[in-house]
């Protein structure tokens, strides 16, 4: 070995190289022994390190990161508990297609299968929930696999890659000619795919000739960073388009092209329906919602999830945004009525938004006490401005603002995603603020949401990260008590769900933030105006009415 100690580096220098060879700036971690020399590594590097209380949040911020910036998020957890605890983050990044990193601590590799402190099959646990799980066999290859991680993160739609570095492999040190260090922007393709032109050209006829086009912009619509696209396409074409997941947002409320409550009307009567970035899952009634007489068109980047759970008459595979841009080229130079031929369709959806809106409209204003939950939501939405992130953290609360809460710009809203995760608004909090410092956060919790992972309030409070929080407190676990009700009757109604009367205001101020509470509807605006002006980290406990369930909460099928 070379007598001079700079001609040598070591695995956990060698990770660090790699992040930044990736662009990633920040990870989010609690430590152990395994994975020390990756911090050390990071200092070098300039990378942020940001300690945690438990290590569910670290990957649940490392998806975050990923959604707000639109580059890889990290976490390093430590072997054993420190890995199993972060599988849950893993897992709503995989079915959420956020691409992440998380890296494992594991035992000596001299000690494999001995029984060493915290070791356990981590790559067999993590295989089924990432695209990418592999243990790095030798110190000279950390680099080459962490760039072969992330390259996986990024076939086809984007998920999470994890890799267990034992702890040998990781302090031991080899000469720096030995180990491949992947250059920045020289080691992973584009994969972006414009589709095959000949289905393009299909789609592009379809809705040229369409009398009831509709469309649905899903998460992979931001994901792709196709709001422009997406957004040209709608107006040259006069469609109507409606968004779910990290989607809201591409259109602005108020563009004559946004809708949000007439979506199961527009699906049951459109003739073209095209599905942009979303699968035909529980969300979407597995595709059942749909008219059977509707020509059908998915574009998805994941060939698997075309025409999966419900027949397609064209599915495309590919990039959102280039797809969308190529479908409008191809529609631009035939002739269309579209803006005559289709007035009277979006006449007819804006009278359905309207009488939905109009029947809700008494509960959006009312002064009932306690606080009725659409009233809550209503005065968030009316707070939001066009820098605020919007993040959402709950069951029946959040469903409850789903309906009325829209972003005022494209990649301002944030929620769990499919596998429906509480717990994510503190780590979702962290990443949006920590890699937007500019932008307001604000995020509303359910009572039970929040104490999954409310802990890490005082991470928040520690690295200085503020934003506006909300509780929509009713002491339960409601939209599970609704399902017990409507199931078993209501002496039953409150087996397993029900919580303490928990002052989260006060939990707020002992860790440092700012902290109200809030029983009279007409002091949510004052005391968000408060939080806003705080400075801090904070948390509004709002007392809701128990006894008010959303729509959504009702229609789930699995109550019926």
């Amino acid at each position: 070995m070379p007598e001079d100690a700079q001609d040598l580096i070591s695995g956990g220098h060698l990770v660090a190289k790699a992040l930044k060879a990736e662009g990633v700036d920040v990870v989010y971690t609690l430590c152990g022994g395994h994975i020390i020399d990756i911090y050390d590594g990071c200092v070098d590097e300039g990378i942020e390190v940001i300690d945690v209380r438990h290590e569910q949040v670290a990957a649940h911020a490392a998806d975050g990161y990923a959604r707000i910036t639109g580059k890889p998020g990290c976490a390093v957890v430590t072997a054993g508990p420190g890995t199993t605890d972060a599988v849950t983050g893993v897992a709503n990044a995989f079915r959420a297609e956020s691409p992440m990193l998380l890296i494992g601590g594991q035992g000596a590799s001299t000690q494999h299968k001995m029984g060493s402190l915290q070791d356990l099959p981590h790559v067999d646990m993590m295989a089924p929930i990432t695209k990418f799980a592999a243990t790095v066999p030798d110190t000279a290859r950390v680099a080459d696999m962490v760039s072969m991680a992330f390259r996986e993160c990024y076939h086809g739609a984007p998920g999470p890659s994890f890799l267990e570095i034992p702890r040998d492999v990781l302090d031991a040190k080899v000469e720096r000619d030995k180990a491949r260090v992947p250059a920045a922007g020289r080691y992973r393709a584009s994969t972006r795919s414009p589709g095959d032109p000949d289905d393009v050209q299909k789609l592009a006829d379809l809705l040229v000739r369409a009398e009831r086009p509709a469309m649905l912009l899903g998460s992979q619509v931001w994901t792709t960073r196709a709001t422009d696209a997406a957004t040209s396409l709608v107006r040259a074409l006069n469609i109507p388009a409606y968004m779910n997941g990290a989607g809201r947002g591409t259109l602005p409320p108020g563009d004559p092209h946004h809708f949000q409550l007439s979506r199961r009307h527009a699906f049951s009567r459109a003739d073209v329906i095209v599905i942009v970035g979303t699968p035909f899952d529980f969300r979407m009634g597995y595709g059942k919602r749909l008219s059977p007489e509707a020509t059908v068109v998915q574009i998805d980047l994941d060939y698997r999830t075309v025409g999966k759970n419900r027949d397609v008459d064209l599915g495309i595979v590919g990039d959102a945004g280039l797809v969308l841009t190529a479908v409008a080229e191809a529609a631009s130079g035939q002739p269309s009525g579209g803006s005559v031929q289709r007035k009277e369709w979006l006449e007819e959806l804006r009278a359905v938004e309207r009488a939905a809106l109009e029947k809700r409209l008494p509960q959006l204003r009312s002064d009932a006490h306690p606080i009725h939950p659409y009233r809550l939501v209503s005065e968030i939405n009316d707070f939001l401005t066009e820098d605020s992130v919007y993040i959402g953290d709950g069951g029946d609360i959040v469903t409850f603002s789903g309906q009325v809460v829209q972003p005022k710009a494209p990649g301002h809203w944030m929620d769990p995603g499919p596998l429906g995760t509480l717990g994510v608004g503190v780590p979702f909090v962290m990443a949006a603020k920590q890699a937007r410092p500019e932008k307001e956060v604000v995020a509303l919790f359910g009572d039970g949401a929040f104490s999954l992972t409310g802990w890490d309030f005082e991470t928040l409070v520690r690295f200085d990260l503020p934003f506006v929080g909300i509780v929509g407190n009713n002491s339960s676990m409601n939209q599970i008590r609704y399902g017990q009700r409507a199931k078993y009757g209501d002496d039953r109604e409150r087996v397993g769900n029900t919580l303490g009367d928990v002052p989260y205001d006060q939990f707020a101020r002992m860790l440092g933030g700012h902290g109200e509470e809030v029983r009279d509807p007409a002091q949510i605006r004052p005391a968000l105006e408060r939080a806003r002006e705080s400075g801090k980290p904070s948390l509004i406990n709002v007392w809701v009415d128990p006894d008010a369930y959303a729509p959504g909460t009702m229609n789930q099928t699995m109550y019926k």
